[in-house]
């Protein structure tokens, strides 16, 4: 009986140590793969880096979708039992860039969108459609001839305006001449210091086009999984400063399986015009408070943000 213990027992611990030997063989073997494949990677990362620098059109956009819908019937325990309601978004980020050797041409376009609905079934007097809430578009066209590998001389025309609602009022074009600075691979700086800023709205008391100098900072970068757009613009009139503007939009973007990842977008504006065309429609003549002004407004921070699944074009 003892030597059947001990033989069974010695058994036992012959197939743990052959498991465990075979574990480790298989680590060892996962390494080696895992360090020949990391070495192909950068030999391939290279080559995509040599591609990149050759001349010609370089083409890319990525994009973000999120959304929820729900539906209740009877549901006492909150306000509206009988409610539908949802929100519907999506971004989507798209260049399209010819680089020579004596000059550039890069485009590129923004766009972040979304709608809501509440309706509340028990009553008539809501809307049951989806109602446009965060709506951005932004097109860019720079042009530059190269006077080094970091300097050109450049023309931007750039368009702005919402699509969804009231759309160009207000609209704006910037269209200018001056320089574009190149310090890295994936960053663009463009100084105009002779801009225009044209301005087109229905109320042209408050919205003005004036002379003034643009910046524009663009870095858009994809790193492995990892793609993102940061992109910085603003107009500072010579005319006002009330007429001034600025607009920072943010995008990432990681990719889980295959084409499919997730996305955030947020993005940040300070625009006196409409922050004053704005109030001035809130405004109550018969109220007490004083009728908006240039000199009285609040110009709030604008911030929107999307969050959601993304998908990579």
């Amino acid at each position: 009986m003892n030597r059947k213990l001990l033989l069974s027992a010695f058994l036992m611990l012959a197939i743990s140590f052959g498991f465990s030997q075979t574990k480790e063989e298989l680590q060892a073997q996962k390494a080696e793969k895992q360090a020949e494949a990391n070495k192909f990677q950068a030999e391939a990362n290279a080559l995509q880096a040599q591609i990149d620098a050759l001349p010609g059109w370089r083409v890319g956009a990525f994009g973000t979708i999120g959304g929820s819908l729900s539906n209740f019937n009877n549901w006492y325990a909150q306000g509206a039992p009988n409610n539908s309601s949802g929100n519907i978004g999506f971004t989507f980020n798209a260049f399209a860039n010819k680089i020579e050797d004596k000059y550039f041409w890069r485009n590129s376009l923004t766009t972040n969108l979304a709608w809501v609905k509440l309706d509340n079934k028990d009553i008539d007097t809501d809307s049951d459609d989806f109602e446009p809430t965060t709506d951005v578009f932004n097109l860019s066209s720079l042009y530059g001839r190269k006077l080094s590998e970091k300097w050109a001389v450049s023309g931007l025309m750039e368009y702005r305006t919402t699509l969804l609602n009231n759309f160009n009022d207000p609209g704006y074009l910037d269209v200018g001449v001056g320089a574009t600075w190149t310090p890295l691979d994936n960053l663009i700086v463009v100084i105009h210091p002779l801009n225009y800023n044209f301005v087109f709205a229905d109320n042209d008391a408050i919205f003005d086009s004036s002379m003034g100098a643009k910046i524009v900072a663009d870095y858009t970068r994809q790193i492995g999984a990892i793609a993102f757009k940061s992109n910085f613009s603003t107009f500072q009139s010579y005319k006002s400063s009330d007429l001034s503007n600025w607009t920072w939009t943010n995008s990432f973007s990681y990719t889980l399986w295959k084409m499919i990842g997730v996305g955030f977008d947020f993005g940040l504006r300070s625009n006196k015009q409409e922050a004053l065309n704005y109030a001035l429609g809130q405004f109550d003549p018969m109220g007490t408070a004083d009728e908006p002004t240039f000199d009285n407004v609040d110009n709030d921070l604008q911030t929107y943000y999307t969050i959601g699944l993304s998908y990579k074009f």
